[in-house]
């Protein structure tokens, strides 16, 4: 398992509750976390080493958000 962290574009709870179901079926619940407290407001992914970063990104994209990787 590997962690990577996204700086995102997200802003609010609500934000989060929209990204919710697709980050829980692609990655798993436990998998992943938002810190809207960071100035980066940092998506934090636990993840197997099958799952490009791309996908990642490319799915925030899909729901409307911007992330970059940043670790």
């Amino acid at each position: 398992m590997e962690t990577v962290q996204f700086k995102t574009s997200l802003h609010c709870s609500g934000c989060v509750a929209k990204i919710t179901p697709a980050l829980n079926a692609k990655l798993g619940k436990e998998n992943w976390s938002v810190d809207l407290d960071s100035p980066g407001k940092l998506l934090t992914i636990t993840k197997n080493e099958t799952l490009p970063d791309q996908a990642i990104v490319g799915s925030m994209n899909e729901l409307g958000y911007q992330a970059e990787k940043i670790s």
